[in-house]
């Protein structure tokens, strides 16, 4: 499905999301993404699975996925958003660091088998920065909701 406000193809799958974002497996923690409104919004998925590396000390036994991860989840859906909103060849050579958290709560456990969705807002660009407002749910249930703080920089 092609959004008709954008050139970007839904879904976008994780070969698009690993051109865009300059993480890698174990700690790329974004499938795909399913809705984007450039500029505004973005719906994106992490299949939360038993095999992931965290699970065997977080905690045995009980397995949750830390939510320390789930704030970085919102942070790549954010990077997205920002990625997929760029005018081709706008950006290029840049990378975008998390440098600020605010106001995280964690309302449910996440555990393996969930489908963690992340619905990130772009609350507002300035310079080199970004502020999104990230929720993620888990069958529809809020389970997590941060405001995050992005900053871009060179790389080399």
């Amino acid at each position: 499905m092609n959004d008709p406000n954008t050139d970007v193809q839904l879904p976008v799958t994780s070969a698009e999301i690993e051109r865009l974002l300059p993480h890698r497996y174990p700690f790329l923690l974004v499938d795909r993404v399913v809705e984007f409104e450039k500029d505004k919004r973005v719906l994106a998925y992490k299949n939360v699975s038993y095999n992931e590396p965290f699970f065997s000390g977080h905690f045995p036994g009980h397995q949750v996925m830390p939510g320390v991860l789930i704030v970085e989840a919102l942070a790549q859906a954010g990077g997205l958003l920002t990625q997929l909103s760029r005018d081709p060849g706008a950006g290029e050579g840049q990378i975008f660091y998390l440098v600020k958290v605010d106001n995280a709560k964690f309302s449910k456990m996440v555990v393996p088998g969930d489908r963690l969705e992340l619905e990130v807002e772009l609350k507002r660009r300035i310079r080199n920065m970004a502020q999104y407002a990230g929720v993620a749910r888990v069958d529809g249930e809020k389970v997590a909701c941060a405001e995050i703080l992005c900053a871009a920089a060179s790389q080399g």
